[in-house]
């Protein structure tokens, strides 16, 4: 079974996020087909989570969730991943209850 491409999995994402009355935005258009995804969360002021995909024994893509929560911190990991990978998307969600909106398997550090 083939990868679904980057876009079309964001904007499932997306609908997911806004129909569960969050804002979701995308904040550096990468790769339309293969582009990284970085999802940052926000829930409060200065408050925020990132989280990265990776792959796990078996080749399916889980989501890890980076460390930091300042808002800041994740930001200047996001511009440094960019600059590392051009192809790389980026979207931030914002919902008060601070809900990710990933389907797939989510470990946090």
């Amino acid at each position: 079974m083939s990868a679904l491409k980057s876009k079309f999995w964001l904007d499932a994402l997306i609908r997911r996020a806004e129909s569960a009355f969050a804002s979701a935005y995308v904040i550096r258009r990468g790769d339309e087909d293969a582009g990284a995804i970085l999802v940052k969360v926000v829930s409060g002021s200065q408050l925020a989570h990132l989280y990265v995909p990776s792959r796990d024994d078996q080749g399916e893509r889980i989501w890890t969730r980076r460390p930091e929560t300042d808002e800041a911190s994740l930001d200047a990991y996001c511009h440094k991943r960019a600059d590392q990978d051009p192809d790389i998307w980026i979207v931030e969600i914002e919902d008060r209850q601070g809900r990710h909106f990933l389907t797939e398997p989510v470990e946090n550090p």
